[in-house]
């Protein structure tokens, strides 16, 4: 699937026995939209992902399940229609009691081969510059901070203040693929 060593490290490694995966279905979003929140820690993220996601970029997102067909992880990603060296990952979550266990580097892993099949060169992220889980999450999987014009350090991180609606602060992630 993917040509990046590390990828190939974790496709054949730790993820939970048991785990598959799948494009998920408009279907899948009540199940996952139920999620979103508490697996963030109670932040109220659930508005980053209304149904349009699942009704029209289910072609370039993930959902990992395990044995008894409960909701594991999802990566809700697309092919950027504007830029077409770049695929962007909208949001990557996975349950938390299933963590640090290869999940959401497999999702990634998934992503990335259909942005590489694609012929992209990059993928994009983004998250909160103070979510310390997720940007150590994305550096240990290849994922280099941005410091785009405007950047300050926030959170120790350099961000980019305002980012999102005029308020929301950003650490903008990108990985050569």
């Amino acid at each position: 699937m993917s040509q990046d060593p590390r990828d190939q490290q974790r496709l054949g490694g730790a993820v939970p026995p048991g785990i598959t995966f799948r494009r998920p279905t408009e279907a899948d979003y009540p199940t996952i939209i139920r999620v979103v929140d508490d697996w963030w820690g109670g932040r109220n993220l659930s508005k980053l992902l209304p149904r349009l996601w699942l009704q029209h970029f289910t072609g370039t997102s993930w959902l990992a399940e395990d044995s008894e067909g409960r909701l594991a992880g999802f990566l809700i990603g697309f092919l950027s229609p504007d830029h077409p060296d770049t695929a962007y990952a909208h949001m990557v979550a996975t349950n938390p009691n299933l963590r640090r266990r290869g999940l959401g580097a497999t999702l990634y892993d998934h992503f990335i081969a259909d942005a590489r099949a694609a012929g992209r060169s990059q993928v994009r992220a983004i998250t909160w510059p103070g979510n310390r889980a997720s940007l150590a999450f994305h550096r240990s999987i290849g994922f280099e901070l941005e410091g785009l014009p405007g950047s300050q350090n926030l959170y120790g991180t350099p961000a980019q203040p305002g980012y999102d609606f005029d308020r929301e602060d950003r650490a903008v992630m990108r990985r050569r693929i």
